[in-house]
């Protein structure tokens, strides 16, 4: 049941979206806060299903939003473009609507590295995001860093760039 109450948030997989995101293509501090609003049961209602396993299995493809929070090769340092959607994510943190949720940050990448490599850059990659965010006022308890490597690409090619990113995920436990 727990998982269920786990929102499937991608805050930078979801659309397949390639390119750079413009000043004007930013989302809005309130566009963040309704997307995650939407996204998990926040505390305001809770709901048992009484079924099959498989009516109450809501699992489906992830739906989320693309900040670009990505990265250089071989790097687990933030891009200027990643600080500026980071930014907007952390003030979309501070409204009080979004006071209950908490975030696990999991940082990824290609395939270019061994998996013990990609292991750790990804755990870097994780602290790297979760260091700025606290930096910027948020509580370290709201944030859980953790490494994901390669083991979830973003595209089919397993080198591409667009693997090289972090991702944030609404969870209620």
């Amino acid at each position: 049941m727990r998982n269920c109450l786990t929102a499937i948030l991608l805050s930078t997989a979801a659309f397949g979206f390639s390119g750079v995101v413009q000043a004007e293509d930013r989302y809005s501090v309130n566009d963040l806060v309704k997307f995650y609003q939407q996204s998990a049961d926040l505390g305001a209602s809770r709901g048992i299903c009484i079924g099959t396993a498989a009516e109450c299995d809501k699992k489906s493809k992830p739906v989320g939003l693309d900040m670009m929070i990505n990265f250089e090769l071989a790097s687990d340092e933030l891009t200027s473009d990643a600080q500026k959607n980071l930014d907007v994510f952390v003030k979309a943190l501070k409204d009080d609507r979004l006071k209950a949720a908490k975030f696990v940050v999991e940082g990824h990448t290609d395939a270019s590295g061994s998996e013990a490599y990609n292991e750790t850059l990804a755990e870097r990659r994780a602290a790297s995001v979760v260091e700025f965010i606290t930096a910027r006022g948020i509580e370290q308890d709201k944030l859980v860093a953790i490494g994901m490597g390669e083991r979830a690409p973003r595209t089919a090619n397993p080198l591409d760039a667009e693997n090289r990113r972090v991702e944030m995920r609404i969870s209620l436990q």
